[in-house]
């Protein structure tokens, strides 16, 4: 999973915050939703312009940031 592929940060989009590529879906509201104890279904019927994917790349990128390094992403 390369989650680049999948999460973008444009300082035009929902102030910066990092989110699923093509909509205004937070990656915060993904991991929110799983950490509430939502299954990925229900996300994805919540939010039907994700795909299973977006989600295993919320997750990877979460798993990223907690490795305490820095992650440059590309304008």
């Amino acid at each position: 999973m390369n989650w680049q592929d999948y999460i973008t940060v444009d300082s035009n989009i929902c102030h910066g915050s990092a989110c699923i590529k093509g909509t205004r879906v937070m990656v915060s509201v993904v991991l929110d939703n799983l950490a509430a104890g939502l299954s990925a279904e229900d996300i994805l019927h919540s939010y039907p312009s994700l795909k299973q994917e977006s989600i295993l790349a919320a997750i990877s990128y979460a798993a990223e940031l907690t490795r305490e390094r820095v992650i440059l992403m590309p304008a």
